[in-house]
């Protein structure tokens, strides 16, 4: 700093005797007076006072200056530091609203596809909801045809309880039916049962009259034969007569008596309980 000064100084004075060396050789060619000489070194030595002062004051302004400029060099490396700091932050904040902006940008493309999608669930509400009214407008008619059935169907347990007696009904003539089936083939061969007893009655008393009617014949020629006196008779002998020939007592009888247990033997009367169940 001292060194700038005598510098300045030193460049100061050579300007100046350079700028006096034309007037003393004007002067001395002249021989103006020495007044005069003295009144222009006043004046030059108030002039270099003058400057000198102003060198100092510039040194001051300098010295000034250069306080300022190391202060603002200082809050210029603070503000740099600064500046750095909100670069860094802007930096961020920069990224931050860029991923920020990406973000919204994939939001952006999700709301336009949301949109396609909500169009698309808007037309499908629309559609539905027009086959939400045909179909109320189908269950209205529904409903009336159902309540036209309800009021047809109120007779019904009336009707159920006729089917059920006319079933009853019917059970009991299927009943008839089955019991005027077995009977009806009960007495079908309790029938034929009879025409075939019948034929062996018939049977039994034509042999027993041609019986009866060979025992006339017998008992007639007994009778002729007894009024015809037999040769072998003996008065002292009652049982010989006729020839010698005796004669059973009541063989009539007794023949007939034969005969009807041979018949009641060959003969059976089947009752209809001892027919075979599978007939009825």
């Amino acid at each position: 700093m001292a060194g700038r000064k005598h510098h300045h100084h030193h460049n100061l004075h050579s300007s100046l005797s350079r700028r006096d060396e034309p007037r003393l050789s004007h002067s001395s060619s002249s021989s103006t007076s020495t007044t005069a000489l003295e009144d222009r070194i006043t004046t030059r030595h108030r002039e270099i006072q003058t400057l000198l002062h102003d060198n100092q004051r510039l040194a001051t302004t300098h010295l000034a200056l250069k306080q300022d400029l190391t202060a603002t060099q200082q809050e210029l490396r603070q503000l740099s530091a600064a500046a750095a700091d909100v670069k860094a932050e802007r930096d961020a904040e920069v990224r931050r609203i860029y991923e920020k902006s990406l973000k919204m940008d994939a939001e952006v493309r999700a709301v336009a596809a949301m949109k396609s999608d909500l169009d698309q669930v808007r037309a499908d509400v629309r559609e539905l909801a027009e086959v939400r009214k045909e179909l109320v407008e189908h269950l209205q008619s529904v409903q009336s045809e159902l309540a036209l059935a309800r009021e047809d169907l109120k007779p019904l347990p009336i009707i159920k309880v006729d089917i059920e007696a006319l079933r009853h009904e019917i059970q009991r003539g299927r009943s008839a039916i089955e019991f005027e089936k077995k009977t009806h083939a009960n007495n079908l061969e309790h029938n034929r049962v009879m025409d075939t007893n019948m034929i062996i009655m018939t049977r039994e008393v034509e042999k027993l009259r041609a019986e009866l009617a060979n025992a006339e014949k017998r008992a007639r020629a007994a009778m002729v034969a007894a009024a015809i006196p037999s040769p072998g008779y003996h008065a002292n002998n009652p049982e010989m007569g006729f020839g010698g020939i005796t004669y059973p007592q009541d063989s009539y009888s007794m023949h007939q008596v034969k005969v009807v247990a041979a018949s009641m033997l060959r003969f059976k009367v089947v009752k209809p309980e001892s027919l075979d169940p599978r007939w009825g």
